[in-house]
């Protein structure tokens, strides 16, 4: 069984065209509206996901953490709800997990737009080999989902130090992003995350 975990903040115009197509690919659809001010959540329910909401913003790692207890799929994709990800590639990063190939597998962008991203990133592939640890887009052992802290300020890294740490298979996946308006803050969190991720970097692996 396969959970689609989509974290939501005031996408109340774009959430239904993700989740309908994620039902083409998932057999069950969480969105946590993260606070919305709109009709995020109403627009959620009435395509058919699971909606779980927040009092009050509390971010996107805050958000897939609810999401991964509340699924109950085996595997859980997580996927933006701007409609930047294509679910039609669902089948392409939960592949190698159901072949136990793979126990997390990230979908890699071409381009990485943000500067402070790209230098996490290039700190990460360093240690990890992993390219691309900023993604949104993921497939991910819901076992292995639940037993990860995520602590941080965003999840850029440390989706991949943490279960890299553990010994986890990690691989990732070229994917096709479509063009979308993207409601981007100046990402001044990426600063302190770069010393979060430093610190990780220095940490003993952890074999299963």
């Amino acid at each position: 069984m396969i959970s689609a975990v989509i974290p939501a903040y005031n996408e109340a115009d774009r959430i239904g065209q993700v989740i309908r197509e994620c039902f083409r690919y998932c057999d069950e659809v969480i969105v946590i509206d993260d606070g919305s001010i709109d009709n995020t959540a109403k627009e959620a329910s009435k395509y058919g996901a699971k909606v779980i909401r927040n009092s009050s913003n509390k971010g996107y790692i805050y958000s897939i953490k609810r999401g991964f207890r509340a699924a109950a799929g085996d595997i859980v994709v997580t996927i933006d709800a701007d409609g930047e990800h294509c679910p039609s590639d669902i089948p392409i990063i939960t592949k190698p997990i159901l072949y136990d190939q793979a126990d997390i597998v990230l979908g890699a962008r071409d381009k990485i737009d943000r500067i402070s991203e790209r230098l996490i990133s290039l700190i990460v592939r360093l240690k990890t080999g992993i390219r691309d640890s900023g993604t949104g887009f993921r497939a991910i052992k819901r076992s292995l989902a639940l037993n990860l802290k995520y602590k941080g300020i965003c999840i850029c890294g440390i989706s991949v130090l943490e279960p890299w740490l553990k010994g986890a298979h990690i691989l990732e996946i070229p994917i096709r992003l479509n063009s979308v308006d993207k409601k981007r803050k100046i990402a001044w969190g990426h600063i302190i995350q770069i010393f979060y991720v430093l610190l990780l970097i220095f940490k003993r692996k952890r074999f299963k």
